[in-house]
This record gives C-alpha cells, structure tokens and sequence, in this order.
C-alpha cells in the first residue's frame, strides 16, 4: 500500500469572548469532498515538515503561519493508501484565511470540536486538541 505523507496545521487563536479556538476546514473536492480536516498538504521533496506546512497553508488560505510543536503524527490505513500525517500547533502570525481549496471553515471551541463530520485521520487526534485547548 502506498505512504502519503502530509502535514496538517492546527491553528489555534482566541475568540472575541477569549476563549480558544482551532481553525477547522471543509473539503471542497476529491474523494472526501466535504468532510472536515484540519488545513495543510503533501511536503514536497527537500522541504522540512515544517517549510512544507507554512507553504501549503499561504497556498490554501493566503495567510502566514508560525508553526509550534508536533501535536502528534497520525497513522491512518485508507482503503486506497497508509497516510501518515504530523500535525502541528500553529498560529497565525499575518492575514486572515481566504479559502482557496476548502468550501467552508469554522473557528470551532472546545465544545464545537465534536459538531462537525471529520476526515477518519483527523479525527483521530480531537482528544489531544482538546486537552491543549483547557
């Protein structure tokens, strides 16, 4: 089975009533089309993690990040191919999120985390954005 490795942002900010936030987006194509994820792509050959994630996210949402600590890195086996996903804390650091790839997105709290449909990888690391979210 093939390996696709990709990185994923987990852009926390504060909301106007100064609670946490993660930025949370909507798939507008492909297989998956419409199912939630958190933003970010392939790393392409000769770039870190890191330098792959601040890429895909001016791509995807026309913003600057500054990327923080390896969340985790997500093993996931799709019918089709074994993803392998490191997921970072991220913040803004210029812009707002223009959405370029995705159909929607939502700045979720804690309690939202659970009120949208996520991708079966992504899933897989909600408790731990929760937790870093108290």
């Amino acid at each position: 089975m093939k390996t696709v490795r990709v990185v994923a942002a987990v852009i926390q900010a504060v909301n106007d009533k100064n609670e946490p936030v993660i930025f949370a987006t909507q798939r507008g194509y492909g297989e998956y089309k419409d199912g939630w994820e958190f933003p970010g792509g392939k790393i392409e050959p000769g770039e870190t993690q890191q330098e792959a994630l601040i890429r895909e996210i001016k791509e995807e949402l026309k913003i600057t990040i500054n990327v923080g600590d390896l969340i985790d890195t997500i093993e996931y086996d799709y019918p089709e191919f074994h993803l392998s996903m490191d997921c970072f804390l991220c913040e803004i650091s210029d812009g707002k999120p223009v959405l370029t790839e995705h159909e929607a997105a939502r700045w979720l709290t804690k309690e939202e985390l659970s009120t949208v449909d996520w991708l079966p990888a992504d899933v897989t690391v909600i408790d731990q954005i929760a937790k870093l979210m108290d």
